[in-house]
């Protein structure tokens, strides 16, 4: 899914269903009518992934409209195996792929059991090399995420990953939610596709959609944005999630951005040849004259369209003898002159 002129756009459900299959099928709609090329999900169990007495961030509380713990916030999201297979079919019907991250090792061995074509690992997973490792050992396709990692970090986890295969694609990231504009450093794409050898693309936790599409514009192969039904909905990632309206933009713009990209050849479009007869500029008489008449400066002009000499020799006409006849406003042709 993951090709060269081709952005491959990830619409991250996460947990934005609330704990409902009904609402996550709804996602899975609003992905597939978007255009999206996958919808993603979260899977874990509460109890391997959070310390009982780990707290919410500031953030997360003021989204839940409460204080409580992180195992109390989770366990409000948690899909089980039987879930997942009921709507990786249903996203088979509407013909969109459906991912998983999965954030702990038993999710890990459904997310294998369900035989899902990428792996996504979670930001906070990048030093994890015991897990990255069980990861990599299922020989699926990794797209990993950067979010507070530094180059160094990020080469540690590929090299783990290296060390069963090399089916990776690498997402810069800011970890806060939302991202500040002026805190999401897009120029570290660069730096990333400079500094390893597969796709770099963009996991995005901005307010609206401009940042993912200027990653694109960037050279981003892999766009991950945060999407909602309804971002006033209680929960954690609501309020930094794009609707499905600005979905259904962003894919389009995208879209339309990888086509503005082109090549990286500089030269005109076939179309650009037939618009480039009437913009450009030609060399033309500003008197009638007779064959032998000497070419001066005095009686030759530069106007529209360009189907004649190029003003560009205007100063190696000067001082030709006109081999024929040409006419007041007429572009000046080789046949007149012979040659430049």
């Amino acid at each position: 899914m993951i090709k060269k002129n081709r952005t491959m756009i990830i619409a991250e459900a996460g947990v934005n269903h609330n704990g409902e299959i009904e609402l996550a099928k709804k996602l899975i709609d609003a992905a597939a009518f978007a255009g999206a090329d996958a919808v993603k999900f979260q899977l874990f169990v509460p109890e391997l992934l959070v310390s009982p007495k780990a707290q919410m961030s500031l953030y997360q509380q003021n989204n839940m409209g409460k204080k409580m713990s992180q195992m109390e916030m989770l366990k409000q999201y948690v899909f089980d195996e039987k879930i997942l297979i009921k709507l990786i079919e249903y996203a088979k019907k509407r013909r969109i792929s459906l991912l998983i991250t999965p954030f702990d090792n038993e999710s890990l061995k459904v997310v294998k059991r369900l035989g899902r074509p990428y792996i996504k690992v979670d930001s906070g997973a990048i030093t994890d090399h015991p897990f990255l490792e069980k990861i990599a050992k299922t020989g699926i396709p990794v797209i990993l995420s950067t979010g507070a990692s530094t180059v160094k970090e990020i080469k540690e986890a590929v090299a783990v990953i290296e060390q069963y295969h090399r089916k990776i694609c690498i997402l810069h990231c800011t970890s806060l939610y939302p991202s500040p504009y002026n805190k999401i450093n897009l120029n570290a794409i660069v730096t990333m596709m400079k500094a390893f050898k597969y796709p770099v693309g963009y996991s995005d936790h901005s307010i609206g959609i401009e940042v993912a599409i200027a990653a694109v514009a960037m050279g981003a192969k892999v766009i991950e944005k945060h999407f909602t039904l309804n971002k006033k909905m209680k929960g954690p990632d609501h309020k930094a999630s794009i609707d499905p309206y600005e979905l259904v933009a962003m894919v389009r713009a995208i879209r339309n951005v990888e086509d503005a990209l082109g090549s990286f050849e500089k030269k005109p479009s076939p179309d650009e040849k037939t618009v480039m007869k009437n913009g450009r500029r030609s060399i033309v008489a500003l008197q009638n004259m007779d064959k032998g008449t000497i070419l001066r400066e005095k009686d030759l002009a530069v106007r529209r369209p360009g189907t004649g000499i190029s003003p560009k020799y205007f100063k190696r006409v000067i001082g030709k003898v006109l081999l024929r006849k040409v006419d007041r406003d007429e572009p000046l042709m080789l046949s007149h002159i012979g040659d430049i």
